[in-house]
């Protein structure tokens, strides 16, 4: 008899990234263009595909940190997820077409948003299992390809019954992908990886404590959710440890600068969709501060700054880029020589209130000698 491999059904049953993303071939024909558009976009607000010096990566040695290394590679190995990123029985039905135009809108937007952003780690991590040769680093790699299929895939379920949803393959061919040398993917990947965390189990408490603000079955799976985040946060602290000039000297300011734009792209992105926030019945600042505090506390494991997110200037600054970003988008939409300066006024308060974040003192700390962290928000 012969035996044959089958593709599983569901990206949540997909052990390999592969395999997930043969499941999202196959539902592609479903897809929407005008999503895909959206996903499509690069400004400094929407998440980017990324590539890097792949042979640096794969030349890591994580010899040093191998005790912490071997206990989170079997804990991914586990996969105590598998099969938790589908519909079942404590998916509600959703009134998409009876939902606030405004609210349906914003939440679409953060559904598009949030797919892209998955997927772009599926990307990087798939290419780097693809090229690379070092075993430690391309396991795992593959592992976080496969859990960021898995959240890209579901996600698009919850865009199907809005009717739209993202081509995920078409952007892997189209979308437009920026180099960054690989410090610079630590930085960016640990911090999206730390402050997605922070975002989700916020919310996920948030709605536990509140459970009328529910208004999506989606934010029933945050938690298990933000604990693949976790992990992949931890991974990248622990490439990191492997090379002590990475968190030194003059890296330092470069950590500071991430820290710095991450922090500030979330307000602006926030603060793009107030329906959104209003129906989960949480303040955009309250929910800024709260996941600035979580993820620098977190991020200490590796760091050896935070940011002073209690300086006088840090709030009244992140308002001004909030109100620069709004210019920018109405100078965009005016069109025009009006439109154009309008933009251009807007986009030079923007980098003046971005300088003088940045310029805050940040606070410093002793790095602990081991890295590693368990979940317990």
């Amino acid at each position: 008899m012969n035996v044959q491999n089958i593709t599983p059904a569901h990206t949540a049953d997909a052990t390999t990234v592969e395999e997930g993303l043969a499941i999202q071939e196959r539902q592609a024909a479903f897809d929407s263009e005008a999503a895909t558009a959206v996903a499509m976009q690069n400004t400094l607000l929407t998440p980017r595909f990324y590539t890097t010096d792949f042979e640096e990566l794969d030349a890591i040695d994580v010899s040093s940190v191998r005790e912490d290394w071997d206990q989170l590679i079997a804990q991914m190995v586990a996969d105590p997820n598998k099969g938790h990123f589908r519909k079942n029985e404590d998916w509600d039905h959703i009134d998409w077409d009876g939902m606030e135009p405004g609210l349906r809108k914003e939440f679409i937007d953060f559904l598009i948003s949030s797919c892209t952003a998955e997927f772009s780690g599926c990307v990087l991590y798939k290419e780097m299992k693809r090229r690379g040769t070092n075993k430690d680093v391309t396991q795992l790699f593959q592992l976080m390809a496969r859990d960021e299929a898995r959240h890209a895939g579901f996600i698009n379920d919850a865009l199907r019954e809005a009717g739209v949803a993202v081509n995920l393959g078409f952007l892997t061919q189209k979308k437009k992908y920026t180099y960054f040398r690989p410090k610079f993917i630590y930085y960016a990947t640990y911090l999206s990886e730390k402050i997605g965390y922070a975002r989700y189990i916020t919310i996920f408490r948030h709605l536990e404590a509140h459970p009328e603000h529910r208004f999506h079955p989606i934010f029933k799976w945050f938690r298990e959710w933000c604990n693949d985040e976790f992990s992949h946060g931890e991974a990248f602290a622990l490439l990191m440890k492997t090379d002590p000039k990475l968190t030194s000297g003059v890296n330092v300011w470069w950590i500071k600068f991430f820290l710095t734009a991450v922090y500030a792209t979330m307000y602006v992105r926030d603060h793009q969709r107030p329906e959104f926030h209003k129906a989960l019945g949480v303040d955009p600042d309250w929910y800024a501060h709260e996941v600035y505090t979580k993820t620098s506390k977190l991020s200490e494991q590796i760091f050896p700054i935070t940011l002073d997110i209690e300086h006088p200037r840090w709030q009244p600054n992140l308002e001004r880029l909030h109100r620069a970003n709004v210019q920018i988008a109405e100078g965009k939409a005016q069109g025009g020589v009006g439109g154009k300066l309008k933009e251009w006024a807007g986009g030079a308060k923007a980098a003046l209130a971005f300088v003088s974040l940045f310029t805050i003192p940040a606070n410093k700390h002793r790095v602990p000698e081991s890295t590693r962290l368990e979940p317990v928000y």
